[in-house]
Parts: C-alpha cells; sequence; structure tokens
C-alpha cells in the first residue's frame, strides 16, 4: 500500500514516514500543500495523511482538490486544531477521518489500517477468505490455520490483493505499491514474488489463491468469508 503523508513540520512528517515504512507502506511525502496537492492527484496513491495547517495550499482546500478530480482514496487528518468545528469543517471537505495532534503513532496505525480495509469493502483487521486468514495488524498469513512466513515483498503484495479481492490487479499497479517511486523497479520481480507466494501459501496446488489473466494482471480469487 502505498500512503501521502503531507505535513510541514519536518521532525513529526519524517517520524511519521519512518514509522510508516518499518510498517511495510511505501511511502510519498510532501511539506507543503502545493507540493502534496501534485503528488495526491498524479502518483498511484491508496491513502491521504494530511495536515491542515499547511503552506502554500491549505489541508481543507487540498481535500477539497483531491475530490473534485474525482479521487477516492481515504484521507485522514492530522491537525493541531481540536474546536469541532474545524473536525467538521475537515469532514465536509471530504476527509474520512481526523487524529488531533500531539498523537501516538499507534492511534494513526490503527485509524490508517481501519480506512484501508473499509476502503476495500473488509468489516474486520483479519481478511478471512476460504482457508486464508491475514491480520493487517499483526501483518500475519495464515492458511488452513498454518502460519506463513513471508518477506516485507510478499507481505505487500498478498496484502494489495487481498485488500482487492476479486479485482484485477495489474502488474503495474502491484509494481507502484511495492516500491518507493526513486526505486529501480522491475516488473518482472512481480512474477517471481507471486510464484512464492503461491508455492508458500499453496504448495499442492489445490487452494488456488491467486489467479494470473495473461495479459491483464492477478486476483485474489478465493471468496470472502462471511463476517464471523
Amino acid at each position: 500500500m502505498r500512503l501521502l503523508v503531507i505535513e510541514d513540520d519536518a521532525t513529526v512528517r519524517e517520524s511519521l514516514c519512518r514509522q510508516l515504512k518499518d510498517a511495510g507502506f511505501a511511502i510519498e511525502q510532501a511539506a507543503d500543500g502545493k507540493e502534496g496537492l501534485y503528488f495526491a492527484l498524479e502518483y498511484p496513491i491508496d491513502l491521504a495523511i494530511v495536515d491542515l495547517g499547511l503552506p502554500e495550499i491549505s489541508g481543507l482546500d487540498v481535500i477539497r482538490e483531491i475530490r473534485a478530480k474525482g479521487k477516492t482514496y481515504p484521507v485522514l487528518i492530522l491537525t493541531a486544531r481540536d474546536r469541532w468545528e474545524d473536525k467538521v469543517d475537515g469532514l465536509d471537505a471530504g476527509a474520512d477521518d481526523y487524529v488531533v495532534k500531539p498523537f501516538h503513532y499507534e492511534e494513526v496505525s490503527a485509524r490508517v489500517n481501519a480506512l484501508l480495509r473499509r476502503a476495500g469493502g473488509w468489516a474486520s483487521s483479519v481478511l478471512s477468505a476460504g482457508p486464508v486468514k491475514l491480520d493487517i495488524a499483526r501483518q500475519e498469513l495464515k492458511v488452513n490455520g498454518a502460519k506463513i512466513e513471508l518477506t516485507s515483498y510478499e507481505y505487500r503484495i498478498i496484502e494489495h490483493l487481498m485488500m482487492r479481492a476479486g479485482e484485477v490487479i495489474s502488474k503495474t499497479e502491484l509494481t507502484d505499491r511495492l516500491y518507493d517511486q526513486d526505486f529501480e523497479r522491475d516488473s518482472n520481480v512481480i512474477e517471481v514474488f507471486i510464484g512464492r507466494l503461491r508455492k508458500k501459501m499453496d504448495p499442492d496446488n489445490s487452494v488456488k489463491p491467486i489467479e494470473t489473466l495473461r495479459g491483464r494482471g492477478y486476483r485474489f480469487a478465493l471468496e470472502r468469508n462471511q463476517a464471523e
């Protein structure tokens, strides 16, 4: 998953981005509203974290423009303004949730994960389909109750596929979610990771969790289980 952090306080921004990277997210960051809006509209973003008190363009105007341009990904507000009117203004502008500064990283992380899973139509932090369960809070994958050890890149891929279960995800999109923009990327690597995931999740080829659609991409093919 690729997140955008727009925050003018360098200490807050760098600390938050570092922790989100450590949690397995690909990160874009901007120090003002103008640069942030460019990233928000031009880059493949899954969720934006936006400070309200930004230079160049205010956070509220950034959010309004994101929505005006038809972007539907979740937006989480960071704000030092604790007046209820400011929170309402942010939500009315198109934000999905907010966190008041000073905040604990754990709260931001929990809200980010909740917004991402809701955007994918999941009600729980455990994504469950057939014998496959992915706990996005613990970043833990189980198949038939057995824990599957994954590399960070393998986890990013299966998380993105399961979040969008049933949808066809192109190689390009998976590559965008896998690497930072300044990283030398090779879409052929996706085939290698998909192959490894299949071997780990389905060594006897009985579950068939990941479907290849030639020339189009990949799809997590198992039907979602009913909420437990």
